[in-house]
């Protein structure tokens, strides 16, 4: 080692004093086997870190002679078997992460003694079973624990160490919340999400003064919030989502709201009640607020417009009343705003058009009425657009095709008459020339249920990208056009309930990535091709009577009788609208496990997903999803938990997702939200990559604080 002696290697070091290797970080290198013994043979190793490779198997026993060992760190691995043993004779480590592994079995009891110096430890992302050891809890050394994602059940206690983060999220811990009060000084994350801890909240959390992040979500917490659980005005994100939560919401969630650096508050899936307070809740950085999913009456409360950086709001399925006053045209870096199933009636206000930064407006399921506003025509980064099941009325507008970034709009279950706007519009430019503006990114429409009449615009059949398309229930007329056949990312077609009239295309069939077709209940004539595999559609062609199928008789018609029959209820029932349905099934998408769904006719019920990983996170819990008109509704969007990585984040850098919102509309096959994130970073908090992916665009921005 001569001539590398008081020098760094990549991933080696040296130390100048004794000529012996200290540091050893092969982290990321693509490397895998079982790791050899000779690494034993490193008395002097200080730092080894192993991490982000593919080694397998379990840790020698020979590591018990690395004595000097301060930084061990085999994350991200697949290592197995137990917690390794040898590790206990490493009295001097500071560092231990053996977490997003497959170790297995219980944490052993000496880990909170095995050394005095132990300021980190992380299991996180393992299958570790049983309660926590007795040892952890008197630990007085540990700063950062992470014990998330395993298995680890019995009640949390109390900790004698001072920590700065506890994360357990996503374990069987049960019983109810401790103070955490040897903490009350240090503790800055608190994530205790997905959990089935019970009782109510202890007002003495409020006493942790550092907290910056607290997550309590998804677990059984019930009862209402005392007055007295205010928070410093150091707290980020405060998440209490999922739970049982009841009575009034509180009136004071900070000391100090106008000092106060609060992002995030998510209240949703809960049972509050009453009013939003009209008070304290006009914090000058709030970026998210979601109440969804509550029982919250009254209307929405003017002081919100207080907070003016403000980019999603989310009120949805509650009880509010009254009208969208025109006043929240101040909120103008709003990205998402969610108001469906409450009961708000009135116009949307021409003076929405303030708010330039909409992405995502779900109006849907309320009593508004009146025509379509202009101000629509402001949100030119529009992507989302419900305003399903209330009672506009009024001809469609000829802009309604014109936003250059749209991918769902749902009009459905209103009462709009007239034509359907073509897609393509003739927009002048400052000269004489003029230009055709063509949508490609749109992937769904839905204007069922209304009062439609006329042929389909051929523009409409010319959106290569369309993917869903809804047009049932309407008094359409004309034949299909033929380029419906080059529709070839058409996933579902559902021109039922009309009077369209005369052959079905022959090409439809050929649509290699259409999983539901319906075309029942109109006038088409003709023969329908056996060979042409519409089978694959059952009851797509019910309610012709001009049609027949190919039959090897001489008339070369078999009549009705070979058609295949609508089974059950498909378009209706007593909970929904009159709506077609349209479902397909997709797994696997961005890591997303599917489970738990049932198909009955052409409607799903209990479609879960669980657990998908987003640069640390773990997003869990989509959750009730319920199909309405074209699509399908997600209600409730969770995100929860955040991984915090200890002495691997500095500063303040710890992502946090913890909202969501509920689409209605449309069912996407390989549809999923990518959560790039809030990421806080330093002491002024930078946000960053705030948005979500839907397959096949994204959008993110960010606010600077």
């Amino acid at each position: 080692w001569d001539d590398v002696v008081g020098s760094t290697w990549t991933g080696l070091t040296i130390s100048n004093l004794t000529g012996r290797l200290t540091s050893l970080n092969l982290t990321s290198l693509n490397l895998s086997g079982q790791i050899h013994p000779s690494l034993c043979h490193l008395p002097f190793l200080e730092t080894l870190i192993l991490s982000r490779n593919a080694f397998h198997g379990s840790l020698p026993f020979c590591f018990n002679l690395l004595h000097n060992l301060k930084t061990f760190d085999v994350s991200y691995n697949v290592f197995s078997g137990s917690f390794p043993q040898a590790l206990c004779m490493s009295n001097r480590l500071t560092e231990l992460d053996l977490s997003h592994n497959m170790f297995t079995h219980e944490i052993p009891f000496w880990i909170g003694n095995f050394s005095l110096n132990l300021e980190k430890l992380d299991l996180g992302f393992n299958s570790f079973t049983r309660d926590i050891p007795i040892s952890l809890y008197f630990s007085t050394s540990l700063k950062y624990l992470d014990l998330s994602h395993n298995y680890l059940s019995g009640n949390i206690g109390d900790f004698r160490a001072s920590f700065v983060t506890i994360n357990l999220q996503h374990n069987l811990f049960s019983g109810t919340l401790p103070c955490f009060f040897s903490s009350f000084q240090s503790l800055s994350v608190l994530n205790l999400a997905n959990n089935s801890i019970v009782g109510g909240i202890p007002s003495c959390i409020s006493a942790c003064h550092q907290l910056t992040h607290l997550n309590l979500s998804l677990n059984q917490l019930q009862y209402g919030i005392s007055p007295r659980l205010v928070f410093s005005d150091k707290l980020v994100v405060l998440d209490l989502s999922f739970n049982k939560l009841a009575g009034y919401l509180p009136r004071n969630v900070v000391q100090t709201p106008d000092k106060s650096g609060l992002l995030l508050v998510d209240l949703s899936h809960n049972q509050f009640t009453g009013d939003i307070p009209t008070t304290d809740w006009n914090l000058t950085y709030l970026q998210v607020i979601d109440l969804s999913h509550n029982m919250l009456t009254g209307s929405i409360p003017l002081n919100i417009v207080g907070c003016f950086q403000l980019l999603a709001l989310k009120l949805d399925n509650n009880n509010l009343s009254g009208e969208i006053q025109p006043e929240l045209d101040a909120l103008d870096s709003l990205r998402i705003l969610s108001l469906s199933n409450n009961e708000i009636s009135g116009e949307i206000p021409l003076t929405l058009a303030g708010c330039k930064s909409l992405e995502v407006v779900d109006l849907s399921c309320n009593k508004l009425s009146g025509s379509l506003s202009d101000a629509i025509t402001k949100w030119s980064n529009l992507k989302f657009l419900s305003l399903s099941h209330n009672k506009f009325y009024g001809a469609l507008p000829s802009w309604l095709f014109t936003f250059e970034a749209i991918r769902t709009i749902d009009l459905s279950s209103n009462n709009f008459t007239g034509k359907i706007p073509d897609v393509s519009v003739i927009i002048g430019g400052r000269s004489e020339l003029s230009f055709k503006y063509e949508i490609l990114t749109i992937i769904g429409i839905d204007i069922s249920n209304n009062l439609l009449h006329g042929e389909i615009p051929a523009g409409l059949f010319g959106l290569q990208g369309l993917e869903y398309l809804n047009l049932s229930d309407n008094y359409l007329e004309g034949r299909i056009p033929v380029i419906v056949g080059k529709m070839w990312s058409l996933k579902v077609l559902d021109l039922s309930h009309n009077s369209f009239s005369g052959q079905i295309p022959e090409n439809i069939s050929g649509l290699g990535n259409l999983t539901v077709l319906n075309l029942s209940y109109n006038r088409l004539s003709g023969v329908i091709p056996t060979r042409q595999g519409y089978w694959r559609f059952p009851g797509a062609f019910a309610g012709n009577p001009g049609l027949c199928l190919e039959s090897s008789v001489s008339d070369g018609c078999k009549g009705q009788e070979g058609l295949p029959k609508l089974r059950g209820n498909t378009f209706s029932d007593e909970n929904e609208s009159s709506s077609f349905i349209s479902v397909w099934v997709f797994c696997e998408v961005f890591g997303f496990r599917v489970s738990g769904f049932r198909v009955s006719g052409f409607r799903v019920s209990g479609f879960g997903f669980s657990g998908f990983r987003v640069f640390g996170f773990r997003v869990f819990g989509f959750s009730g999803f319920g199909f309405s008109g074209f699509g399908f509704r997600v209600f409730g969007f969770r995100v929860f938990g955040f991984r915090v990585f200890g002495f691997r984040v500095s500063g303040f850098g710890f992502r946090v997702s913890g909202f969501g919102f509920r689409v209605s509309g449309f069912g996407f096959s390989g549809f999923g939200f990518r959560v790039s994130g809030f990421g806080f970073k330093g002491p002024g908090f930078r946000v960053s990559g705030f948005g979500f992916r839907y397959k096949g665009f994204g959008f993110r921005g960010g606010l600077i604080v």
